[in-house]
């Protein structure tokens, strides 16, 4: 898994947007996870999770804080921009991962297909460094960054199923 754009960010990926008052709607940033049609619902879920854990590394001021229930356990924060799982063919992502690593204000998390299929992650780093970025294919790709930018980006793209 690769992350991009990880030093080129506006002002907008910061902790001071964070807005727990506001609908997912409403926050300043949006979050997509965009998975292969076509993988299997397991690699399609591996593939989401992946991409979550690479942006809650990156950016963990997009999880809100902890909360307690009536009983007074815990609950780990979750995003407060909440994050929509959307589903494009192979070619649609190759693109978007194209167009989205060309904004300095969005950061791109992507998945190509040797993360799924290597089960060594040193392996899978020798296979990425191989292959021309042109030649890889993408299981997904994950995108934060300012709400408009985003939704331009990914248009109608139709949410996973």
């Amino acid at each position: 898994m690769t992350a991009h754009n990880d030093t080129a960010y506006s002002g907008s990926l910061h902790d001071d947007v964070a807005r727990t008052d506001l609908s997912t709607r409403q926050a300043p940033l949006k979050w997509v996870v965009v998975i292969d049609e076509d993988l299997p619902a397991g690699r399609a879920v591996n593939a989401a999770a992946c991409m979550a854990a690479a942006v809650g590394r990156a950016l963990p001021h997009l999880l809100g804080g902890d909360g307690r229930d009536g009983s007074g356990h815990v609950h780990p924060g979750l995003p407060w921009a909440g994050c929509s799982v959307l589903a494009a063919d192979a070619a649609t992502l190759h693109s978007l991962r194209e167009k989205a690593t060309a904004k300095d204000d969005v950061f791109v998390v992507d998945m190509p297909e040797p993360a799924q299929t290597s089960r060594i992650y040193d392996e899978y780093l020798d296979l990425l460094a191989g292959t021309k970025h042109e030649d890889l294919t993408y299981h997904a790709v994950g995108l934060v960054g300012p709400r408009n930018r985003i939704s331009k980006l990914v248009g109608k793209l139709p949410l996973l199923r």
